[in-house]
Formats: C-alpha cells, structure tokens, sequence
C-alpha cells in the first residue's frame, strides 16, 4: 500500500504517548509499505524529523510559528480564535496554508489510503477527495475536555474548558462522519463512538509496547519509592499529580513519612515547580530524560493517579513492560486489557489509592506478583509488531473496501450511459 500519514505536533522527539504509538505503528509498516508521512508542528521542533527520512519514502514537515503554551501570546492567540468554528486544539495547528500544501502533495502523488493521525490533524485533511480516509482516534478528545470541566476550580479555566468541550464535541461528530474508518484504541472508546456511528465504520486498535526495550532490570528498588511518568505539559498529567500532591501523599505520608515520588518527564509547569519546591523531601521533579527505564526500575511502585483522559495509558503498558507493579485510577487505566488484583491495581477514592500505596510498599511479594503477571499479558499479546500487523489489516480492509465501491460507480455509470 500507499499510505498518506497526516499529523499535527510532531512524531518526535518520543516523549508523549501518542508520539511513542505512531512512531512505533509507523516504523512496523514502512518495513512492509511505501509511507509518506506529512506533518505540521512547531518550528522549533523541526529539527528533530530530519531523521524521519531514513524510516520513510517521502517526508513532508511544515513548521509553525506556534507561541509558547500558556503563554501571554498564546492567551491573545485564543482570544483571535474564541469565535472559530473548530475548537482551539484543532485551530492552531490547522492554519490554511498547511491544508493547501496537503491538498497539492495529494493532487500531484497517488496513496491507496490516507491516515488522519488524531482528531487535532482533521482539520486539514481533503475529505473531499476520492482517497480512502482513516481517522486514527488516540482518544476520545470531547470526553477529556469535558472531564477537565468537571474537575476544574478557577471559574476562567472551567469557562475555557466548558468552551473547548463543546467545541470539540462538534469537530469531533463532524470528522467521524467525514473519514471513511475510524480506527479506535480500546473497545471504551470503539463503544462512545459506536453511539454515533455503525459497528462497521469501527476498529479497535490495541495498545502496544517495546518489549524487548522495557524490560524488568537487576536494579535494585528504592524503599518506600513512587514514581510517576509522562509529559507533563500534558494538562491530564499535570491534574494528576496535583491531585496525588494534594490528596493522596499527605496520606500515605502518615503511615511512611519516609515515601518518596518521583515525576519522569518534560516541561514541569512552573506552578508543579512550585508545589515541588514546597515539599522537597517527598516530591522530585527530573524534567526530561533520554532514558525513563532507570527510573522505573529504581522505584517500588508505580502510579498513575489520572482523574482526566481517554484512550490509553502508554506508561501502563512500558511499566508492565518491566515488570512492576502499578496503581492507578479507573480513568488511568480506562481502555487497558488489565484485571484489578491480577496485573494492577484501581483504585478511585483517595483514602483507597493511599492505602494500595502503603500495602504495596510494604509488601516486596506482592510487587513481585503483580509485575510478573503483567509482563506476562505484555509479552504474549502486545509487542508493537502484533499491533501494526492488525493496523495494517484495517487499512487493507478499507482500501480494498473503496476499490470494490469506485468499481460498482463505474459499472453503474457505464449502464446508464
């Protein structure tokens, strides 16, 4: 096949979720399919894609002048924004002179399919055009604005939130119907889009993990020590550990004063700096890393303390990787082949969540139990090769599905002529 792969924000460096899956469903298939792969992101992360050339027949990137998140200029960005008819998170990527330079690239090359790589990069797309298209849903984005709404404190966030919640609700609907498949990445979200269109348009893509990369290590683990990992401009992430900072450590403090939590990953706001910086002793920020396994392999327990997000959680699936024991909220976990008591723990209320903390620590046979069994479930059914594979079926499937519909046109205009 030809694919057209469409995405908004980057393909790397790898240090978001989504950026680790399409990378690694993206690098399985070019091994077997001519890829072009067109992305639009910030500037100053152009460099990055030159390596992309060596993985891909044909790389398109257009950088943007994007502002700085959360910035003053970003806020006037908004503001210019607040009236369009796409939300915010679609908008700024989605500028017209990216859409016409897709057009073109797709007017002069020939695909089988083209890949609309998350809801965010719809809005340059030629849904008009003959091509099969496949919209690659990594979440339900709706869902996680709404979820920020109903979680939020400052009345000018939750107004914001509510704003983009609606907003995406209607881009959301729109584009499901534009694209001719919809690929989902848990049977939870194939179900919330099953609302709105036919079984048929749907295919559960599962999540997938290096194995041979995230693996158990001899490291030997740090007493009484969390760790927490994944892009913290991430606003689900950040909501997260403000929670666990708040709600939940304070508890499990009591009982171990001496337990620690490390947060692995980018770009720390200034406000989680802070609340960092307010209690040293049980808090460490590292900011980016080349390497997350060391971290992990060092810390007792694993949490994700998610109370905002859809589709699934990567750092589950590399925790389990490497065999370690993990605790998470139901929403952290939502969408995940995982059994409470078998290969993780959930675990909702805070007072819940500290107690699983306090038992795990202290209790090295159980850890070992846990990771065991989910290196287990990982190993035997979600290497990234077994994930593409299927990625690559559901294409197949809609490009032979479009060649069987062009062809019944043709005879259909042919008789009447």
């Amino acid at each position: 096949m030809r694919i057209l792969w469409v995405k908004a924000g980057g393909l790397v460096p790898l240090d978001s979720g989504g950026r680790i899956r399409s990378y690694n469903i993206l690098r399985q298939l070019a091994r077997d399919h001519r890829v072009t792969y067109f992305g639009f992101h910030a500037e100053q992360d152009d460099a990055a894609h030159a390596e992309l050339k060596e993985l891909f027949e044909h790389v398109v990137c257009c950088p943007l002048k994007l502002p700085a998140a959360k910035s003053f200029a970003e806020l006037v960005q908004y503001g210019k924004e607040l009236f369009s008819r796409e939300p915010y998170a679609i908008s700024k990527y989605c500028q017209p002179w990216v859409a016409s330079e897709l057009r073109k690239l797709v007017q002069t090359e020939s695909y089988d399919v083209i890949v609309c790589d998350f809801l965010v990069a719809a809005g340059v797309v030629p849904w008009d055009l003959p091509c099969p298209k496949v919209l690659f849903t990594h979440n339900v984005e709706a869902l996680i604005w709404k979820r920020h709404y109903e979680v939020a404190r400052n009345p000018l966030w939750k107004l914001l939130s509510w704003r983009e919640w609606r907003a995406m609700a209607r881009a959301e609907q729109r584009y499901l119907r534009e694209a001719d498949h919809v690929l989902a990445v848990s049977q939870t979200d194939c179900d919330f889009f099953a609302q709105k269109l036919p079984a048929e348009k749907l295919t559960v893509i599962p999540t997938g993990v290096d194995i041979e990369y995230f693996r158990p290590m001899a490291s030997e683990e740090e007493p009484n020590s969390l760790v927490f990992t994944g892009s913290m401009d991430w606003m689900p992430n950040e909501d997260g550990i403000f929670y666990f900072a708040e709600e939940i450590l304070p508890r499990i403090c009591d009982a171990l004063p001496t337990a620690r939590l490390s947060v692995v990953g980018r770009k720390p706001s200034q406000r989680l700096k802070a609340l960092a910086a307010t209690d040293p002793h049980h808090i460490h920020l590292t900011g980016w890393v080349d390497d997350i396994r060391p971290h992990l392999a060092q810390s007792a327990v694993c949490i994700v303390p998610l109370r905002v997000g859809s589709g699934t959680r990567l750092k589950i699936f590399e925790a389990m990787g490497m065999g370690k024991a993990i605790i998470s909220t139901t929403i952290g976990a939502e969408g995940l082949p995982v059994r409470h008591g078998t290969e993780i723990l959930l675990a909702d209320s805070p007072d819940d969540f500290a107690k699983s903390v306090v038992m795990l620590l202290g209790d090295a046979a159980a850890r070992r139990r846990l990771g065991t069994a989910a290196r287990e479930l990982v190993e035997t059914k979600y290497s990234w090769g077994s994930v593409a594979k299927e990625f690559a079926a559901a294409l197949e499937k809609v490009v032979f599905e479009g060649r069987q519909t062009a062809s019944r046109g043709a005879v259909t205009s042919s008789t009447a002529g």
